[in-house]
């Protein structure tokens, strides 16, 4: 069954008592015990578990080809409760290019927890087979890399990790389940921030897991989420549903624009590079075109003249907002050094883009225009 099928109906079915098409938002916190003292519809407390948190977590295992799904307030609560599943003195290969919020989380709270991290260019494969250690527990991967989307070959990184007995995660945030599923491609599980291309409408918070396999890690993952709290609220789960109907469509069409407006910028003098996966001349093209079904709706691009040439840039934009985040249904962009602090590495003049819905011939006039000052 096609996606485009699949998006519209996982999780969903006819409301039983009403009839009702959309399903209802279930907010009780609480459900009603039988006489014998069970719970005959399943349901408890809505930490534990809600019918909408269960027909989202349902819905993207089906997208993901999991098992499993689980549902987080956030995708660093996703992330977390990863990290969380993992022992003290337990060691993880990360990507050298990592949301740099992933950093942060492992300097302020894991360090003390003994948790082992080692960054590398996860481009590179003996990078990564010379990285790994005795101890060494999660290879994780983000492809394609914010911000400048470094391609990783899941397939290949898959059996690294399950080589030296550890479990491969894959952020497939900017992939989305439209164009990339790494589950099939071997990895033990996906983090999705729900937030961006699933969400995509930039009105709502979550993050998720899924797995590929019941079985130790599922079982980790699913105490974590029960006992730790950080669940999706039940109104959220109700709009990240909500959501996944249009999420092929949505990909596809900024996906298309996308490609357009690489193609414009890789061919303008004001611009040094352009990274898209989709450009012929993108050192992950061949991977990317293998293990994706398309290329994208983000890029990034290096403005010739650094930061000052940057800002001075996105100032001019007057169809483009600047701001954080991506996936929604208007075109972002964002100069991504700044808000990544200090320890950055992302090139003083790169610009981040996330693009919309808008037609891609007046996104390209408004780049246009800003890059001719």
């Amino acid at each position: 069954m096609h996606i485009d099928t699949r998006a519209v109906h996982a999780g969903r079915a006819p409301d039983a008592t009403t009839g009702a098409v959309m399903p209802p938002i279930h907010l009780s916190t609480t459900f009603e015990r039988a006489a014998d003292g069970g719970y005959p519809t399943g349901f408890a407390y809505t930490r534990e578990s809600n019918p909408n948190r269960m027909s989202l977590e349902t819905a993207l295992a089906e997208l993901e080809g999991g098992v499993a799904a689980f549902a987080f307030a956030s995708g660093m609560a996703a992330i977390d409760a990863t990290l969380r599943a993992l022992s003290p003195g337990d060691h993880v290969i990360f990507p050298d290019e990592i949301y740099y919020g992933v950093r942060h989380l492992l300097h302020t709270v894991y360090a003390p927890a003994q948790l082992q991290a080692s960054f590398v260019d996860m481009a590179k494969l003996d990078a990564v087979r010379a990285a790994v250690r005795p101890n060494t527990r999660l290879v994780w991967a983000e492809t394609p890399s914010n911000p400048s989307l470094k391609i990783a070959d899941i397939e290949a990184v898959a059996a690294i990790a399950h080589a030296s007995g550890a479990w491969c995660g894959v952020d497939n945030t900017w992939a989305s389940p439209v164009m990339q599923n790494p589950l099939a491609l071997g990895a033990d599980l996906v983090m999705h921030s729900t937030t961006k291309y699933i969400g995509g409408h930039s009105d709502v918070l979550g993050g998720a897991l899924i797995v590929r396999e019941a079985g130790p890690l599922a079982e980790k993952l699913g105490h974590i989420q029960h006992h730790g709290g950080g669940v999706a609220s039940p109104f959220d789960c109700w709009l990240l549903l909500r959501s996944l109907a249009t999420l092929p469509l949505r990909v596809r069409a900024q996906t298309e624009s996308a490609g357009k407006i690489a193609s414009f910028l890789a061919g303008h003098a004001g611009v040094s590079r352009v990274h898209y996966p989709g450009l012929e001349t993108h050192p992950g093209h061949a991977i990317a075109g293998r293990q994706m079904r398309g290329f994208g709706g983000m890029l990034s691009f290096e403005v010739v003249g650094g930061r000052e040439a940057a800002f001075a840039l996105a100032a001019r934009l007057r169809l483009i907002t600047r701001a954080t985040s991506l996936g929604g249904v208007e075109t972002l962009i964002e100069h991504r050094r700044s808000i990544e602090g200090p320890d950055s590495t992302t090139p003083d003049g790169l610009l981040r883009m996330s693009v919309g819905l808008e037609h891609a011939d007046d996104l390209i006039d408004d780049l246009g225009a800003a890059l001719a000052g």
